[in-house]
């Protein structure tokens, strides 16, 4: 298979990687020119056979909106486009509705995998035709984590970024979880090695999941979290989910209670948002804010800052990308 990727940052980069050691070809656009393969998106439209099949990994919102509508002058009837960024379900009705005016199919995928994701694959949650997802249905074996399991085409358009959303919600929930556990481990003087205790949780436990292997891995590498501070960003998808639980009157009060948590987390030093914290970068290489090192300023960006950031630049959407 022979397709288009806009956006080579972390995760976008990683994909393409990914994608040309399983034998596909693959033309990436950035605005970086020292990783892009392509002068601009009419050249990379350009050096692609039809039906063409572009995927996007930019920012969610603004530059996701402006990279579509921009393909969508470009491309033809029988050309696909699929957004694997982190937009809102909704806008991918009104992308999909615009290319559809110009013959040009449309599929949202979710993707999970963060900074591993070369390596384990990448959890793909995709929506649309049967049609313009067969397309692209290459790219997503080749894309998913080796196994029967790690793929799913989840329903009509829309559906792939609904569930991402969803997953990112159960997400906050369960490190939120695991936070508060290793907070209540560390208070009391009878636990000896509070580290320890969670690593024997890594098998035969009814809680044990990658990402308890993460926070283990997190107190590995700085055991009482020092130097990190107890503050956590939200993507916007817990968000997302907790607004779709009230449209639906579905209740999600285990994950509006960790939402809030992050919420209450930027104003007080919270112990166990360090853990949240440590995980967060563990998994997606979100930045933490850190106490200033001996010699130097500390860390106070925050993922939105970087993602603002990477927009203007490589356009990598790999900070909003998990929770």
């Amino acid at each position: 298979m022979h397709l288009g990727l806009v956006g080579l940052g972390k995760m976008g980069g990683n994909m393409r990687e990914r994608l040309r050691r399983a034998g596909h070809t693959v033309t990436g656009y950035d605005r970086n020119p020292d990783v892009s393969d392509a002068d601009s998106l009419e050249d990379l439209v350009a050096q692609l056979p039809s039906p063409k099949v572009v995927w996007v990994m930019v920012p969610a919102g603004e530059p996701t909106r402006q990279t579509v509508a921009t393909l969508g002058e470009l491309l033809g009837e029988g050309d696909v486009v699929v957004d694997g960024g982190n937009s809102r379900w909704t806008d991918d009705l009104e992308h999909a509705e615009m290319l559809a005016a110009k013959g040009v199919g449309f599929v949202d995928c979710g993707v999970s995998g963060g900074v591993w994701g070369l390596e384990n694959g990448y959890a793909l949650m995709y929506g649309g035709s049967a049609e313009d997802v067969a397309k692209v249905q290459p790219a997503f074996d080749a894309l998913k984590p080796e196994g029967e399991f790690g793929s799913v085409h989840a329903g009509r358009v829309g559906a792939g970024h609904f569930s991402k959303m969803v997953h990112n919600g159960i997400e906050y929930a369960i490190m939120q979880s695991y936070a508060e556990g290793w907070e209540l481990l560390e208070k009391v003087d009878m636990v000896d090695n509070v580290t320890e205790v969670l690593r024997s949780w890594r098998e035969g436990t009814v809680i044990r999941s990658w990402l308890l292997d993460l926070l283990v891995a997190a107190l590995d590498q700085q055991p009482n979290l020092e130097g990190i501070r107890g503050y956590a960003e939200d993507s916007g998808e817990g968000r997302w989910t907790v607004e779709a639980g009230i449209e639906n009157a579905v209740a999600t009060p285990a994950i509006t209670a960790a939402l809030y948590a992050r919420f209450v987390s930027r104003q007080d030093d919270s112990p166990a948002m360090k853990a949240v914290a440590a995980m967060r970068n563990q998994f997606g290489g979100h930045a933490m804010q850190t106490s200033a090192p001996e010699g130097g300023d500390a860390d106070t960006g925050t993922p939105d800052q970087t993602a603002s950031a990477e927009a203007a630049g490589s356009g990598d959407p790999s900070a909003p990308a998990e929770s």
